[in-house]
């Protein structure tokens, strides 16, 4: 195999800017990408990564620069002109139409046939070749809606693969897995590569960088601010040239004693999904003031539903929510938020924010009708954005102003936003979903170090997560959900991550 340095320069970005109204997201970016190699491009929320890939692949048009492929200059007008010659892209936040199968999904404008006539038969024979190729093993069949999202992630390469795609770029591309699916991704990442397809993969996940690519640009503010070959630079490294300063990459959980009360419990919790079968099946828990509990399971073992049933967005069918003693099942969303209960959701545009409204809006939410954010029946939008101005800079969260909308934010200072919102209200029981889930290692840093802060002020959180390095790093108990019931309490100091796994996946205790 030719070393990197033979290798044929298959796509090039050439003093590329991208000037937005009031950010500059793109500085003089140059960057090669090889054939058949893993490039990572690494960086905090909001350096530009996905500005610059969104260029890359048709959706932006530079400011200033030039693009190269195979030697020649190209100007996209749109992602067809990208697709046309080679490029595929897939999303952190999916493209896929639920309520059509696996099949029509990925022929979706470009269907085989004559006419209006679509030869279903051949497209289904293509992607089942496709997907036995690939090693992307998953039914043409069945439909989006009943898939898991590392399924979804599968169809969503084999949409670009279909299309002939030779260079694939991939954003976030771990943001939703679990550990077992990452672990299935990147096996499917290298067969590519061993295919002769070169690949781009957005991250802000160190240890990811490590594991898969050949090669890594480190994005600050826009500006490359480094290149390195992965097999010459450690997790250390790479995090201070991301974020500018020597970065804590393990935060350390001290000792705290929680107190003998709690202030949460779930009493043999029963509730349904949205197709009415049992979600949640029996579950019971309980929180005290100065501890965090964390739930791991792998996705879709109800943990969504859990969720939504603790913040009134989903009827109990059964058992008990107790709050400081009081049932809260029957309350509304609106009087448990009032009962000080913070919540952060899993799912950031469409439980977290309201995106077409202003961030001073967003953190405000929820406690619109109170001092400082009205004045008697009236919103008090001065003091709404003066308080907006103090989370920003508190929570490092990247945008011109508080009056900017929620939805012109990058996914990270999304999550930042609804972070700022929730850490500050007080609360004395916080669920936390995914807290850390599309933010770089700086930002993690600081989201790890809140939490705990939290519970040294005595707050009860409990924290779903899919990261088990995020549950060793901020537990006090484990509790491990499998089919919607807690199968297994385990001391994070006296376990590891694959005696958890074996609870996740079904596991049982031997018989003593």
């Amino acid at each position: 195999m030719a070393s990197k340095s033979e290798r044929k320069v298959i796509l090039e970005t050439r003093g590329v800017y991208k000037q937005f109204p009031k950010v500059l997201a793109n500085q003089d970016v140059n960057i090669k990408l090889h054939e058949g190699e893993i490039l990572c491009l690494l960086g905090e929320n909001g350096a530009g990564k996905s500005t610059l890939m969104n260029i890359l692949y048709g959706l932006y048009k530079p400011t200033a620069g030039e693009m190269y492929l195979n030697g020649r200059s190209v100007v996209f007008s749109s992602p067809k002109d990208a697709i046309r010659l080679g490029l595929g892209m897939v999303h952190q936040h999916f493209m896929l139409v639920e309520t059509l199968t696996v099949t029509e999904n990925i022929i979706l404008g470009s269907e085989p046939g004559r006419g209006v006539q679509i030869d279903y038969r051949e497209a289904r024979k293509r992607v089942k070749e496709l997907s036995e190729t690939y090693g992307l093993k998953i039914d043409p069949d069945a439909m989006i809606e009943n898939l898991s999202v590392g399924l979804q992630q599968r169809v969503e390469i084999l949409k670009a693969l279909y299309r002939d795609a030779r260079i694939l770029i991939l954003d976030e591309p771990t943001a939703v897995l679990t550990p077992q699916e990452v672990e299935e991704l990147f096996g499917v990442i290298k067969e590519l590569r061993a295919s002769g397809v070169s690949i781009i993969i957005i991250t802000h996940k160190l240890e990811e960088v490590l594991d898969i690519s050949d090669r890594v640009y480190i994005l600050r503010r826009g500006k490359i601010e480094g290149e390195r070959a992965t097999a010459d630079v450690n997790k250390e490294e790479l995090a201070n040239l991301m974020v500018g300063r020597s970065v804590v990459l393990t935060v350390h959980r001290e000792p705290h004693e929680p107190h003998p009360e709690p202030v949460f419990e779930i009493e043999n919790l029963h509730v349904l999904d949205d197709r009415a079968y049992p979600a949640v099946n029996g579950l019971t828990l309980s929180v005290r003031p100065g501890e965090v509990v964390g739930i791991a399971g792998v996705d879709g073992n109800g943990q969504s539903e859990l969720a939504d049933a603790i913040m009134g967005l989903r009827p109990v069918q059964s058992g008990r929510l107790l709050h400081l003693g009081s049932d809260i099942a029957r309350m509304s969303t609106k009087e448990r938020i009032g009962r000080s209960i913070s919540y952060v959701p899993a799912d950031r545009q469409r439980y977290g924010l309201v995106l077409s409204m202003t961030i001073a809006e967003n953190i405000a939410m929820g406690y619109h009708d109170r001092s400082p954010n009205a004045r008697g029946i009236n919103l008090d939008y001065p003091a709404m954005a003066r308080r907006a101005e103090e989370l920003i800079g508190q929570f490092d969260i990247r945008a011109p102003g508080p009056l900017t909308p929620a939805g012109q934010l990058s996914g990270g200072n999304q999550q930042k936003v609804i972070l700022a919102r929730e850490f500050t209200r007080k609360p004395t029981f916080l669920l936390v979903s995914q807290p850390t889930r599309g933010l770089d290692v700086g930002a993690i840093e600081y989201i790890h170090s809140e939490v705990l802060a939290m519970r040294s002020q005595d707050v009860g959180v409990l924290m779903i997560s899919l990261e088990l390095e995020e549950i060793f790093a901020l537990a006090d108990r484990i509790l491990v959900l499998y089919e919607g019931a807690i199968v297994k309490e385990l001391d994070p100091d006296r376990t590891d991550e694959r005696e958890v796994g074996f609870f996740m996946t079904g596991g049982k205790e031997k018989a003593s």
